[in-house]
């Protein structure tokens, strides 16, 4: 960088750095994270990204530690135990939802169950709340986590499958629903993803949290 350019380039600071970073992979993919298109992003020169993270491995290192830190910050809300192990569930699927691809690099990192312990201390603390101990507060708190992960994967595969042949309405009617009309559209519609959880969810708290 010549010194008119110095002179001209914008001042950045780390975190503007590492936020504009952090939205090209919540948008783009890690793909999409070059330092050169971060530098362009910025107004910056490269030079000025490096001096700030190091280089793209080290930024992909702070966006990951970045992705755990807010992924630890649930808070479960209600009155009641079950209510606030529902809250934890809403929290964690929609922080999932929000940056799938920055959940991905966590994993390739072997980071997974660090990201994922504040939900499960959350959800131990609802458990004993609600008089589970031992294996049975174990379990609840497992199932529930396993049941949000599994609904996320479901979802994502969901909106990313190629259009399907035959569609939901050509497949239900009178027969294929058992004379039911009803259930027959219902299930031609597309499902609501939002109620379907609730539901879910509400129904394994009440099962394995004894409400």
């Amino acid at each position: 960088m010549d010194r008119q350019s110095r002179r001209t380039a914008p001042s950045i600071g780390r975190e503007t750095v590492l936020a504009t970073a952090e939205q090209l992979v919540r948008t783009q993919g890690p793909q999409a994270l070059t330092m050169r298109r971060l530098a362009a992003e910025l107004g910056t020169a490269v030079t000025a990204i490096y001096w700030h993270v190091g280089n793209r491995e080290a930024l992909l290192d702070e966006l990951v530690q970045r992705t755990v830190r807010e992924m630890g910050q649930i808070r479960a809300r209600g009155a009641t135990p079950a209510l606030r192990a529902e809250s934890v569930a809403l929290a964690l699927r929609r922080k999932l939802r929000e940056r799938p691809h920055l959940i991905a690099l966590v994993h390739e990192r072997g980071l997974t169950e660090l990201m994922m312990l504040p939900a499960q201390r959350a959800l131990v603390h609802e458990a004993h709340a609600a008089g589970l101990r031992g294996a049975a507060a174990a379990e609840a708190v497992r199932a529930l986590q396993f049941q949000v992960v599994g609904f996320v994967l479901v979802e994502r595969n969901r909106e990313r499958a190629p259009r399907q042949h035959p569609a939901e309405p050509d497949l239900w009617d009178a027969e294929t629903a058992e004379q039911d009309p009803a259930l027959a559209g219902v299930l031609a519609q597309p499902p609501d993803p939002d109620r379907l959880f609730t539901v879910s969810v509400r129904a394994l708290i009440s099962s394995l949290w004894r409400t």
